[in-house]
């Protein structure tokens, strides 16, 4: 079995072939977009086709966005695993950050100051960059109690709005809890689900890459 820094080996790998072979003339390079993530943004499960960075690269090309999605997600990850790999990821160029960590961190009851602690170390990283961020937020399985509820679903919009990132407030919506849109883990969407989501996302993306004036 693949341990979790195999993983994280190959996506960084996978993050250096994609940009190698978009070395172009800069006027000619299209605009890159790291997805930065845990299983759900990985595609755990799924076809290239069918995972998240297909369908959305689909979804990017149909309406006409110059841009290249680079797959930096590794499954497992918690938000202390990515910070851990964040500078050594962020060294290489990228134009854009999708940030999508933190539902491990709620699935093993890790505090969710911890959890906000970590995302704002990583949004302060990318913000050096000067690099617009896509935020993708998560909510607390309601199971947990109410308190660990209200910790946790508060840090991605209280984390967007200091940090100016785009904010989507739940990953999942639409998604969550509906069989016909769930691998049998009940926890990642298939296809369908992800083409759910793909289909809510993709106007944040668009805003993502729209030009600051």
């Amino acid at each position: 079995m693949m341990t979790r820094w195999g993983r994280a080996l190959r996506a960084a790998m996978a993050v250096l072939t994609t940009i190698l072979a978009l070395a172009t003339p800069a006027s000619a390079a299209p605009r890159t977009v790291l997805l930065y993530g845990d299983s759900l943004l990985a595609g755990l499960g799924l076809s290239e086709q069918d995972a998240f960075m297909g369908q959305m690269q689909a979804a990017m090309d149909k309406a006409g966005l110059d841009a290249v999605l680079v797959n930096a997600s590794v499954s497992g990850d918690t938000t202390a695993d990515g910070l851990a790999r964040l500078d050594w990821t962020l060294g290489t160029p990228a134009d854009a950050v999708i940030l999508g960590l933190g539902a491990n961190d709620m699935l093993q009851g890790l505090p969710p100051e911890e959890t906000r602690r970590n995302l704002d170390a990583m949004l302060n990283g990318i913000a050096a960059l000067k690099l617009p961020v896509l935020l993708l937020g998560m909510k607390a399985n309601r199971g947990l109690g109410d308190d660990y509820v209200a910790a946790f679903d508060s840090i991605y919009p209280d984390l967007a709005a200091a940090h100016g990132a785009v904010l989507d407030p739940f990953f999942l919506d639409g998604v969550a809890l509906d069989p016909a849109l769930n691998q049998a883990d009940g926890l990642h969407p298939n296809g369908q689900g992800v083409a759910v989501i793909v289909a809510r996302l993709l106007p944040l993306v668009e805003t993502l890459l729209r030009p600051r004036g």
